[in-house]
């Protein structure tokens, strides 16, 4: 893994866009209900991930886990006793997942295993990719770990991604530009629909639009909080929030820690 590690915090340094993120921290995160908007790989490189309100979901060093585009969850990550936690996140798109379209299994919220030295390899060679490839190609290598998985044995692969909702829909429409204000009205023309459309499709899925856009604009910042030392003020203006105190509250309000006390997990030990 400290092959897998040293690569990728070298290119993360070099702060280029890449397909996959870094998360670390020194101090042990409780982060509760964490959005999980589009199905996500994470690979524990370094310490344990454990998932779930009981921690019922355990990921030491060295394993992956696979989540659907369906649950909110809670996470802590625990640091190893003389080192950091680190994972690796990498975010598929619905359309990754068409040559499994067909494959007929019942849908899972997760599944987890090993890093394999081949599945390490793909990973590898993603990373590596990344250096020299217009992000319009990252989706090749999305498929390929796709692929690889389902050919190591696990077939939950094909389970994982949800068709998207409209409440996936409105959080992709969102996460183009969180520094706005969103509301009902600029919504629905982005959806070329009427407002009372949207509202009543809303009703249906039983969404609540403002939590909707408050919850896509706290999770940007809770990745940027997470991946980058930018200021929080800073953070807070790029999700929208003109007030830092008001982007504070929310935030605890919804991950039950302050964007400070998250920081500081990641540069105390």
């Amino acid at each position: 893994m400290q092959e897998v590690l040293g690569l990728v915090k070298k290119l993360v340094n070099e702060k280029k866009k890449l397909p996959f993120s870094l998360y670390s921290s020194k101090q042990e995160q409780l982060i509760l209900s964490a959005p999980i908007i589009k199905p996500l790989i994470i690979f524990v490189l370094s310490g344990e991930k454990q998932l779930g309100s009981s921690g019922e979901i355990v990921c030491p060093q060295g394993s992956f886990v696979f989540l659907s585009n369906s649950p909110k969850i809670d996470m802590r990550n625990i640091p190893n006793e003389h080192d950091e936690y680190v994972a690796v996140l990498i975010e598929f798109d619905y359309q990754d997942f068409v040559q499994f379209k067909h494959a007929g299994v019942s849908q899972k919220n997760y599944f987890q295993g090993e890093i394999h030295d081949i599945l390490k390899t793909t990973l590898m060679q993603l990373i590596e990719w990344s250096l020299v490839s217009p992000p319009e190609t990252w989706h090749f290598r999305r498929q390929e770990i796709l692929q690889l998985l389902y050919c190591l044995g696990y077939a939950d692969v094909g389970a994982i991604a949800r068709n998207p909702s409209l409440g996936h829909r409105i959080h992709d429409i969102i996460s183009h530009d969180v520094s706005i204000a969103w509301n009902m009205k600029r919504v629905s023309t982005q959806l070329a629909m009427s407002e009372s459309t949207l509202r009543r499709k809303l009703i249906a899925e039983e969404i609540d639009i403002l939590s909707l856009i408050r919850q896509t604009k706290l999770g940007y910042g809770l990745h940027l909080i997470q991946t980058t030392m930018e200021p929080i003020g800073l953070i807070a203006e790029q999700c929208g929030y003109h007030s830092q105190s008001k982007f504070t509250s929310k935030f605890k309000q919804l991950f039950g820690i302050t964007p400070t006390e998250l920081r500081k997990t990641r540069t105390h030990k």
